[in-house]
């Protein structure tokens, strides 16, 4: 089975959101790391959004994977596997389990970075999930800047101005907005989201934003007048 095949199995499954981000019953031994990995699901039981908790709990996932190479959760096949595909899969299962809790939207920003590149589509209707999920921006900005990330600006523009709202949500949504547009060399739109951020609700981390990104702009602007 493909890796991309084993991701949608793994997206079907349901978890009880009772159940998510708890530690699954193993007849494993615990490890060293348990103690920090309990802490670690513990705060995203909390607020499955903890962006530096699922960092390191995917780092911690990650690494046993790609080192004990594990069974395949879908086959039980315990035949050797690339180790960096063991780690994708072992962090994509911990994202599709937090990702059902219906307030996790980071989740899903991850469950899209995994499956970019072979279920575009896919990875597309997940970002625009997250930004659904989440209602002050943040969710917006993290989303577009994965994108902006993988080389895809167009696409990242594209998804920002759908979900963007100036002045109801973070400055750093409109931020990534406007790099976006930028990096898809489309000044005069640049320009008109660099406008719109400026209304946003936070009007000192607008100014200092807006102060930051003009001369990007203008120089954007100038090479197209060229």
């Amino acid at each position: 089975m493909s890796l991309i095949a084993r991701l949608r199995a793994m997206l079907k499954r349901k978890t009880p959101v009772n159940r998510v981000g708890a530690r699954r019953p193993s007849a494993v031994a615990r490890s060293a790391d348990a103690p920090r990995e309990d802490a670690l699901r513990a705060k995203l039981i909390e607020d499955p959004n903890d962006i530096e908790a699922f960092k390191g709990l995917a780092e911690m996932v990650r690494r046993r994977a790609a080192g004990a190479a594990p069974a395949d959760p879908l086959t039980a096949d315990h035949q050797p596997a690339d180790r960096d595909r063991a780690a994708d899969l072992a962090v994509w299962s911990l994202a599709e389990e937090i990702a059902g809790n219906p307030r996790s939207w980071y989740a899903l920003v991850e469950l899209a970075r995994l499956s970019l590149a072979d279920d575009h589509e896919g990875a597309m209707r997940r970002l625009a999930g997250a930004c659904e999920r989440e209602h002050t921006g943040v969710a917006v900005a993290e989303s577009v800047r994965m994108l902006r990330e993988a080389d895809l600006p167009g696409e990242a523009l594209g998804l920002g101005v759908g979900h963007w709202s100036p002045r109801e949500h973070v400055v750093d949504a409109g931020v990534q907005v406007v790099r976006a547009a930028l990096e898809a060399r489309r000044p005069s739109e640049a320009r008109r989201h660099l406008e719109a951020l400026a209304q946003a609700a936070d009007t000192e981390a607008a100014a200092r934003a807006v102060a930051t990104l003009e001369p990007e702009v203008a120089a954007a602007e100038a090479a197209t007048n060229a």
